[in-house]
């Protein structure tokens, strides 16, 4: 979609507004299904479409029992929290709050991340007897609940792409906005004033990788150059017998890309052939989301994509790319997650002009070392190093204890 270069119409609170929002008025965004996402990185296909306005995630739709529009006895307001946008970020946002809206116990080994000896890895310096999510709010002053799958506030993630999640947050529909590209990027008519509004969360790392069909891995085209990859989708090879190392029949090349405005196409197109505008004649087939993606390559014989590194299978293999006459190898070092691999981007949950306690509790649970090794690291990504959570961190309103 072309976003507005303004900022919503009326100066009406974002906080009230999604306190009042109905679920239907979310799902107004658009018309997809989001599948959930899995610590292990796998996610079930969403149904079609390029935009999406449902959200998913357990738990409930309306604020926990005891919140109220003016929020907790402490002032901290506990209306449902909202994300939006990338199907990249999605895998991220969806597994915490399945772990937020269960709102575990502490003696909930599955949930807490304890091992055999009953340590918490990660977590194992938390002395608490509180469940899960009340927890990680109660550092922000909302009551607790102490009820399995009754948080004191529940989160809910829709999955789309990231212009519709940056797009929704600008016209504060929803708390997050997920970008798996800058939010300039995805505005690129937005003026600095508008810009100026979205506070970056980077919650990780995506090494972007480049998967053909597995038949196609299988005949020898386990490593290509970033010179090749430019060639097919700017349409000057069209056959895989074009291909130094590929071993088979001549066979068309199926050129799968993501749908235009979404955060990896947007990085790849930057990242890849120069500019977030740059032609790709040689594609034959655009997928709304990383998922659609996943499913397209995995049914053909044929295909080539650029998609989100948690997509990765064994019937969707990623390739060796080489840069420059470096060579990056997924496991291996260098591997797409070396901080020179060209096609590195960080994933972002953007929030509108300032974070909230509710934005901070959630955001905060998933910078924690066991947030980022089952939410980030689980689900394939890369997690952040110390030294960036705290600066993330820094963005986070004050801890009320």
């Amino acid at each position: 979609m072309t976003p507005d270069s303004d900022g919503p119409g009326t100066d009406a609170s974002r906080r009230r507004f999604i306190i009042t929002a109905s679920a239907a008025g979310l799902a107004s965004l658009a018309g997809c299904t989001g599948g959930d996402g899995n610590g292990d990185g796998t996610t079930a296909d969403s149904t079609s479409g390029d935009t999406a306005g449902t959200t998913s995630g357990e738990g409930t739709d309306a604020p926990a029992e005891g919140n109220t529009e003016s929020g907790t006895e402490s002032g901290a307001e506990a209306s449902r929290l909202s994300a939006e946008g990338s199907s990249t970020v999605y895998p991220i946002a969806n597994t915490a709050a399945s772990y937020w809206n269960s709102n575990a116990p502490p003696d909930d080994g599955e949930y807490w991340g304890k091992n055999s000896e009953g340590s918490v890895p990660g977590w194992s310096n938390i002395q608490t007897d509180k469940n899960l999510a009340d927890y990680w709010a109660s550092l922000y002053g909302f009551e607790t609940t102490g009820e399995v799958s009754n948080p004191p506030f529940p989160v809910t993630v829709g999955l789309s792409h990231s212009g519709t999640g940056v797009t929704a947050l600008k016209n504060q529909q929803v708390d997050f906005g997920d970008a798996s590209a800058p939010v300039e990027a995805e505005l690129p008519d937005a003026s600095e004033e508008v810009l100026g509004n979205f506070v970056d969360h980077v919650v990780g790392r995506d090494g972007q990788p480049i998967v053909v069909s597995k038949a196609i891995y299988d005949a020898g085209v386990t490593e290509l150059d970033a010179d090749t990859v430019r060639a097919i989708y700017r349409g000057e090879i069209t056959n895989w017998s074009e291909v130094d190392s590929y071993s088979g029949d001549d066979k068309e090349i199926y050129a799968v890309g993501r749908a235009t405005g979404s955060g990896t196409d947007t990085a790849f197109r930057t990242n890849m052939l120069g500019a977030e505008d740059a032609e790709m004649p040689g594609v034959d087939t655009r997928q709304g989301q990383n998922q659609q993606v996943q499913t397209t390559v995995a049914q053909s014989d044929n295909a080539i994509a650029y998609m989100a590194l948690a997509f990765v299978t064994d019937q969707v293999p990623a390739v060796a790319l080489t840069f420059d006459g470096t060579t990056y190898e997924l496991g291996e070092d260098p591997g797409l997650g070396a901080a020179e691999y060209p096609l590195n981007r960080d994933l972002h949950m953007y929030t509108w002009k300032d974070t909230d306690e509710r934005e901070s509790a959630f955001l905060n649970f998933i910078y924690s070392e066991m947030g980022q090794k089952i939410f980030v690291e689980g689900n394939n990504y890369f997690p952040l190093p110390s030294s960036e959570i705290e600066e993330q961190r820094s963005k986070l309103a004050s801890q009320s204890n």
